[in-house]
């Protein structure tokens, strides 16, 4: 079933209920089969022996006298691009071979110095920021819901979390942690969203365990009645989705059977064979543990190559060249890029445990075949550390990296960064430039949503409201129309049958009893089935 163009604020969008998710134009249609990974690096990761500043080797030595990575004899430090000025030049860890290759191949990028202002260093609430898209302001400090979930809802806003001929498959997935995700927390109860844990020996992650039990009655208006809705949608989401999941999987294969013996390899081992079995999930979250590396990061009496951080650097790179190779090797390396992250890196100065602590910035890294291969910013200045010997000077905001996958990758449109909360971060070149979608292409609108400035014939007063909502619409002529109101995720709240008279109509909307958070007003013209929507931002009354 095709979908009529609708226009937001007066500029037009499509909604992609149609077989083809992001076909606005015949020119877009290699976009809507882009896939992206996420790689959280669950602990902070060590990116100081991870990529070492090598113009900076001797303070870096004198920062890090047992744990450092040397400049010598079998266990240098792999020089990984002899082509880079100088003083951005790095040293691989030499466990890190896979990266090195990836890197030569055109296949890995390397961000350096990312973070946030002020970067919490508490595991959890610093995971959450990561996860919503927060940092340490006020404002954006508690957000309820993930910046992918966000992300998801304004691209496809007329995808319910329920299977259809259309849509068979959710638009994300979370693999590999018996745990849902605050990044894919939508502000609707609706999930889009589902959760594949447990291993089989197969290789495919498969539903082993669910919530169970009835749905809670009666769940409190708190922090922790948002948590028990959030995974009784999940629940729901799994019971929705396995069948067609099992059906992806079932249709696909790997080109490579020999993958590691990790869990993370599983994970994107699974992963490529959804995606070579026509799975159209957007969005995959996995992660890999153990990288929270206080004691022994080498081991006692060892070599730099025989502790767990090298064990965790090899297993990584590892998972991930075998997974773009298997998927170039499938023909799909062109329609997968993946990106790591980290909760916060460690501290520029080892601790008495040969290990270290938690700290502030770090590198991000960008891989697939559509990525521009290279070193965005500069080492870190090791001779200008903060407080407690840690990394200061941040060169890039994370968000800036979310951002340009979004919109240069997956086509996200200038709309759709605003409701995922990334407006005003500027892009970075991550993408190389013949794969970077173009504004005629974006998903959310057609063009550049600010470009074409026009009456309103829509509106809505006052805005934000709490208790009620004056819609008015003034017409040409007259027609038969519908006015609904919708969630951000376009689920249907409420709709009335209007009669549309010549000139100005006025309309009122009841929203004394509806969860603070964006609405969605559509007035539709049932004889041409066109309509006219208009955000409503909704304040609690209480």
């Amino acid at each position: 079933m095709g979908a009529a163009p609708i226009k937001v604020n007066g500029f037009p969008m499509r909604p992609f209920a149609n077989s083809k998710i992001a076909n606005i134009l015949s020119s877009c249609e290699e976009v809507e089969d882009r896939v992206l990974v996420l790689i959280q690096l669950k602990g902070g990761n060590d990116g100081l022996n991870t990529i070492v500043p090598l113009a900076q080797y001797d303070k870096y030595a004198e920062l890090r006298p047992i744990i450092k990575v040397p400049d010598t004899g079998a266990e240098k430090f792999i020089n990984l691009d002899n082509t880079l000025p100088s003083a951005d030049r790095i040293g691989l860890h030499p466990l890190a071979t896979s990266l090195k290759a990836m890197y030569d191949n055109g296949r890995a990028g390397i961000i350096q110095g990312v973070g946030y202002e002020n970067i919490n260093q508490s595991h959890f609430k610093g995971t959450d920021l990561w996860l919503s898209g927060g940092d340490m302001t006020p404002e954006k400090y508690k957000i309820r819901s993930g910046w992918m979930g966000r992300a998801l809802q304004a691209m496809f806003p007329y995808v319910e979390g329920e299977p259809t001929p259309e849509m068979p498959h959710p638009l994300g997935i979370q693999i590999g942690d018996p745990y849902p995700s605050l990044g894919f927390h939508t502000e609707t109860d609706h999930q889009n969203s589902i959760n594949l844990y447990g291993q089989d020996p197969a290789g495919f992650y498969s539903l082993v365990q669910t919530i169970g039990g009835a749905p809670i009655d009666n769940v409190p208006d708190s922090d922790y009645g948002d948590e028990l809705r959030y995974i009784m949608g999940v629940e729901k989401s799994v019971d929705r989705y396995s069948e067609t999941i099992t059906q992806a999987f079932n249709a696909g294969s790997n080109a490579i059977s020999a993958y590691p013996q990790s869990a993370l390899a599983w994970q994107l081992k699974t992963i490529a064979r959804l995606v070579k079995g026509g799975c159209k999930t957007k969005i995959y979250l996995c992660s890999m543990g153990g990288f929270d590396t206080h004691g022994s990061q080498i081991e006692p009496e060892g070599t730099i190559s025989s502790g767990p951080h090298a064990h965790l650097l090899q297993t990584l790179f590892d998972a991930i060249k075998i997974f773009t190779d298997d998927l170039e090797a499938m023909g799909l390396g062109d329609k997968v890029a993946a990106c790591t992250f980290s909760e916060f890196g460690r501290c520029a100065r080892e601790n008495g445990s040969a290990g270290t602590d938690h700290g502030t910035l770090a590198p991000m890294f960008v891989f697939g075949k559509a990525i521009k291969a290279g070193v965005t910013g500069t080492n870190v200045d090791l001779n200008n550390l903060a407080g407690d010997s840690q990394l200061a000077g941040m060169q890039f905001d994370y968000r800036q990296v979310f951002t340009t996958i979004l919109q240069d990758w997956l086509g996200a449109s200038n709309y759709v960064l605003e409701q995922t909360m990334f407006e005003g971060f500027n892009k970075l070149a991550l993408v190389d430039s013949q794969y970077v979608v173009s504004p005629d292409c974006y998903i959310g609108s057609v063009g550049v949503w600010d470009a074409h400035p026009e009456p309103k014939p829509l509106t809505v007063f006052p805005n934000p409201a709490s208790v009620r909502a004056e819609v008015a619409y003034r017409s040409a002529s007259a027609f038969e129309g519908i006015l609904s109101l919708h969630s951000l995720g376009g689920a249907l709240i409420s709709q009335t049958p209007v009669r549309i008279q010549p000139g100005a109509n006025n309309f009122f909307l009841e929203v004394r009893s509806l969860p603070a958070g964006m609405y969605f007003v559509r007035l539709e013209n049932r004889l041409t089935q066109r309509a006219e929507v208009v955000k409503l931002n909704v304040s609690s009354s209480r």
